[in-house]
């Protein structure tokens, strides 16, 4: 793996840390979940042999500090980061971004707000579970979360939110668990240490974030929605198709399930590459 350059940004409220690799036109890659800027290892030196590559830890995640550490989180302020983190590094330049997962909805915010800065977004199962027509169900699941999390702890709140995520036909029985590649296994301490904020703070703010459905679609020639090829019918899912629906765009499908980066980084990688190369 290429040693990236690191720094740091100053941002309202939080300082990020940030890493650079490769040449070329700037690729931003906004992590979702508690994955951070490492989530981002198996795929970034292939791209960077294409792109500048960007990749960040968002406020409060790992190695990016909030100021105030009780914060409450707004998808705004994280787009506005990722705008900060343009403006470092291709001040001016239209740049391409990826976002996956909750990352991938503050990607959707970036566009909707700053789409001058932007010339392609590509982003992976937000889940913006808003444009859903049984959104009610799923703000109920948001509740529950939290009050399990305040009541009963991390364990349990993360047992009620995964239930929440799945497919509605899924087997009682076990499934085999998902071999994850060494490098992702690495990730693992810290995935956890973050899981806490992760739960608290980012679940109920992302979750509860109505996207801009007339704002998106007049975009829609500089975004792309993907899916994982084995997540159909589950929550993430489902909202990205939703909005693929609502949006008349075409939905693309990517290895794996939501953590399709992670399992299948190579294909993945592969898969990303051409969708910025593509126009719609």
């Amino acid at each position: 793996m290429t040693e990236p350059t690191i720094g740091s940004l100053r941002v309202n409220g939080a300082t990020l840390h940030y890493e650079v690799r490769g040449q070329g036109p700037l690729l931003l890659l906004i992590p979702g979940g508690t994955g951070g800027a490492a989530s981002f290892d198996d795929v970034a030196d292939d791209l960077a042999a294409e792109y500048t590559v960007a990749t960040y830890d968002p406020r409060g995640m790992s190695r990016s500090t909030l100021d105030d550490p009780d914060a409450e989180q707004r998808v705004a302020e994280h787009a506005d980061d990722a705008f900060r983190m343009l403006e470092l590094l291709s001040r001016g330049e239209p740049a391409r971004v990826f976002g996956a997962s909750s990352g991938a909805i503050a990607a959707l915010h970036l566009l909707a707000t700053r789409p001058r800065r932007l010339e392609r977004v590509v982003v992976h199962e937000p889940p913006v579970v808003e444009v859903l027509p049984d959104v009610a169900e799923h703000r109920a699941l948001i509740a529950r979360v939290q009050s399990t999390f305040h009541t009963q702890g991390l364990v349990p709140a993360m047992a009620v939110f995964a239930a929440g995520l799945k497919k509605d036909d899924d087997p009682t029985e076990p499934k085999a668990e998902i071999e994850l590649p060494p490098q992702a296994a690495a990730r693992a301490e810290q995935t956890m240490a973050d899981l806490p904020y992760f739960v608290e703070r980012i679940v109920p703010a992302f979750m509860s974030y109505a996207p801009d459905i007339h704002r998106l679609r007049t975009l829609s020639d500089r975004l792309v929605l993907a899916c994982g090829q084995d997540s159909r019918g589950e929550l993430p899912h489902r909202a990205v198709a939703s909005l693929a629906q609502r949006l008349g765009a075409e939905l693309q499908h990517f290895p794996g399930g939501h953590i399709g980066l992670t399992t299948h980084p190579d294909r993945f990688g592969e898969l990303l590459r051409k969708a910025f190369r593509t126009r719609t």
